[in-house]
């Protein structure tokens, strides 16, 4: 059995102890070779200890965990990052396109995330810059969302993203630049974190951002004209949602 070491960093001494308790029972391969309450403390302990798995809380008495990524950049810790049960906190996750732990947690949900963390690539900065404008300017509107492609992570302007259309499980991202990119999410998920980023969902299988709606056109059961020529179906059930959408 291959051996890690690991680090654990949350400010609850509780949820620490838990933890640090649950790791010790369910991972044996697993030896914790450190933890600390704050920022303060971690980063001081991580200048020296370096661990195969960071497992890092968000938000900390006196800071959060981006502060440690940023303080120790020589880190090359796979990182497990954990979350009190916060919808805004989710949705942040959701458009870096980084796994999470959802406190409080199941043994399951711990088990999944050690074992993507023995093999997965550790996010780019592009990601944590995505998360952490987020999580820390949460009175700001997201700019960004990090898109998973089967061959990389591409992260793109939320606002030259023209529309989406759905392909059963998968979906299309058409961009400004003419760009497409194919992403192994369902429309819906994307719907539900664009929501409230002036996008609008049509029809089962487009969603478009309300910037480049040109015309609403009545004819052939109604349809939209975008700004780069493509014709939008609308369905029967949404029509009037979005004729007042487009109103307002």
């Amino acid at each position: 059995m291959k051996k890690f070491t690991s680090f654990v960093v949350d400010d609850m001494p509780e949820a620490l102890e838990l933890l640090i308790g649950d790791i010790k029972e369910h991972h044996p391969e697993i030896e914790i070779i450190g933890m600390a309450e704050s920022v303060v403390q971690a980063s001081k302990l991580l200048q020296t200890k370096k661990p195969d798995i960071l497992f890092l809380d968000i938000m900390l008495g006196d800071g959060t965990g981006f502060d440690i990524l940023e303080i120790v950049p020589s880190l090359t810790s796979k990182v497990i990052f954990i979350t009190a049960s916060d919808e805004y906190a989710v949705k942040a996750f959701k458009f870096a396109a980084i796994d999470y732990i959802l406190k409080p947690y199941s043994l399951e949900e711990l088990d999944n995330a050690i074992e993507k963390a023995k093999v997965q690539i550790e996010p780019k900065i592009e990601q944590l810059n995505v998360l952490k404008q987020i999580i820390t300017e949460p009175n700001n509107a997201p700019t960004r969302i990090s898109l998973h492609t089967a061959e990389k992570i591409i992260v793109v302007e939320i606002k030259d993203i023209i529309r989406c259309k759905s392909d059963n499980n998968y979906t299309t991202f058409y961009l400004k630049n003419k760009t497409r990119i194919l992403v192994s999410k369902t429309l819906r998920y994307y719907a539900d974190i664009l929501k409230d980023c002036n996008f609008l969902r049509t029809h089962q299988s487009h969603l478009v951002n309300k910037t480049y709606i040109k015309e609403f056109i009545k004819m052939d059961g109604g349809y939209l004209m975008l700004s780069d020529s493509s014709h939008i179906p609308v369905s029967s059930r949404k029509k009037t949602e979005i004729i007042n959408a487009l109103k307002a």
